[in-house]
């Protein structure tokens, strides 16, 4: 071994060597710091400073100093039907279409960078009074389609609320679920209508 190798051996062997972060990394941390100011865990003005750090972050180290203080994405010891009951839609190679029956659970994730998510519940069972829908988007769009009688409400720590649409605006029946939307759209959209009445 030479020495330039074994000076190099040693660099890494002592930590001197940060790994490289990459974009899903980035995107990763920003997700969960957005979700972490959904549940009220950090304000909105730190919100946009971390957010900030992650989308120009270089090494992993510099990422984990952000989340450090947050809990683990699925922090054990949650009380039974609230970590389990979560649906994850996330956009890899196509647009996702969330519909038809199914199953609603208490908490939905939607993320997407440049395709679309559409989560259609019309037609779906759902025995939450609550349902929450953490949902961010880069250029891409997301669009939520809710029955006659749910309750729509996008919670207060959204951000860029000039791209999130809200058209589910009928009356809300006592006795059906409350959809609350925590949005981060970037350059794209969030939409939410909600199916009419038929005729």
């Amino acid at each position: 071994m030479t020495g330039g190798e074994q000076g190099q051996e040693l660099a890494t062997s002592q930590g001197a060597v940060a790994p490289r972060a990459g974009d899903a990394d980035r995107e990763s941390v920003a997700e969960r710091l957005r979700v972490a100011a959904g549940e009220g865990r950090i304000e909105l003005a730190e919100l946009e400073e971390r957010l900030d750090r992650a989308y120009s972050a270089k090494t992993y180290a510099e990422l984990d100093v952000l989340v450090a203080d947050l809990p683990q994405e699925r922090p054990p010891g949650l009380p039974a039907g609230t970590d389990t009951e979560t649906l994850v839609l996330k956009t890899r190679l196509g647009n996702i279409k969330q519909g038809g029956r199914w199953t609603v659970p208490r908490r939905i994730i939607a993320e997407c960078k440049m395709l679309s998510i559409v989560i259609d519940f019309t037609e779906a069972a759902c025995a939450h009074r609550d349902v929450t829908v953490e949902a961010s988007c880069g250029t891409g769009s997301i669009q939520l389609i809710v029955p006659q009688g749910w309750a729509v409400q996008i919670d207060a720590s959204s951000t860029n609320a000039a791209h999130i649409s809200n058209k589910a605006t009928a009356t809300a029946d006592p006795a059906s679920p409350t959809l609350t939307v925590v949005g981060h759209p970037r350059a794209g959209h969030i939409k939410i209508k909600q199916l009419r009445r038929r005729r």
